[in-house]
Parts: structure tokens; sequence; C-alpha cells
């Protein structure tokens, strides 16, 4: 269980880190753009997000 963790904190780390390495000037306006939202808006992206995430797992269990 540890490993699969782990692993999945390392890969999230690499996927997080593309668009600031490839594009730092539109990474800091995203980030603009992210401190400016209304929290509602947050709020439902993190949802959609957690949403997505939960069936992907889904997927990834029943399918491989």
């Amino acid at each position: 269980m540890w490993v699969a963790l782990v692993t999945a904190v390392g890969l999230m780390l690499v996927i997080e880190g593309v668009m600031p390495f490839l594009n730092p000037r539109g990474f800091k306006q995203t980030l603009s753009a992210v401190t400016h939202a209304h929290d509602r808006v947050l709020r439902i992206a993190g949802l959609a997000s957690m949403i997505v995430g939960i069936v992907l797992l889904y997927l990834a269990r029943m399918f491989l």
C-alpha cells in the first residue's frame, strides 16, 4: 500500500511540475487568475477534480 501511495504522490508532483517548467509565464498568469476567482468557483473546480479522479480510479480498478 505504501508503495502505491508514494508512487501516486510522485506521479502527481511530476505532472504538476510540467506546466511551470514548460511555460512559467503562463503558470504565473494561471495562478493570478486563481487568486482572483470567487470561492464558489474554486469549490466547484475542486469538486469536479475530485469526481474526475474518483471516476478514473474506479475505471482503472475495473479495467486494468
